[in-house]
C-alpha cells in the first residue's frame, strides 16, 4: 500500500485540512511555502491518466476551496496549482495528488519551463494530433 493511501486510511498520521467521501487534503511535509498542501483522492490512482472524469472534477473542486481558504489564512493571491505525472515529470508518489503551493514576492521557489520554438505548420500538426484522440 503507498503512503497516501495509508495517509487517507489514517495509518498514517498526518495534518489534515480537509476531509470528504472522495478526497483528504493535508499540509505537505516539505513546505515549499507556509501552506504548501496536497489533494489526495482516497481511492489509489497512479496519475492523471488513470482519474475518470467525475473524481477529476471533484478534486479541482476542492483544489478552488482549498486555494480560496489558504489565500485568506495567509494573505497571499498567488500560487502554483501542479500535479507532475510520471517519473520523468518529476512524481516521486506514484498516488495521483495536486500540489497547492502558495506563492510570495521573492520566496525563491524555482518553477521553470523551456521553450520549444515551434513553426506554424508545427503548431497545426500537434493541434490536430491531440484533437485526432479525443
Amino acid at each position: 500500500m503507498c503512503i497516501f493511501c495509508m495517509i487517507a486510511e489514517g495509518q498514517i498520521p498526518s495534518h489534515k485540512i480537509y476531509e470528504d467521501d472522495v478526497c483528504v487534503a493535508f499540509l505537505d511535509l516539505s513546505q515549499a511555502n507556509i501552506g504548501h498542501t496536497l489533494v489526495v483522492p482516497k481511492k489509489h490512482f497512479s496519475n492523471i491518466l488513470e482519474l475518470d472524469n467525475d473524481i477529476a472534477g471533484h478534486l479541482f473542486t476542492v483544489t478552488s476551496k482549498l486555494a480560496k481558504a489558504i489565500s485568506k489564512a495567509f494573505n497571499v493571491n498567488d500560487f502554483n496549482i501542479l500535479n507532475n505525472c510520471g517519473e520523468v515529470a518529476g512524481q516521486t508518489v506514484h498516488h495521483f495528488h495536486i500540489h497547492i503551493i502558495p506563492r510570495k514576492l521573492n520566496d525563491n521557489i524555482k518553477i521553470e519551463f523551456s521553450s520549444n520554438k515551434l513553426t506554424d505548420e508545427e503548431f497545426i500538426n500537434v493541434k490536430n494530433a491531440i484533437i485526432e484522440q479525443l
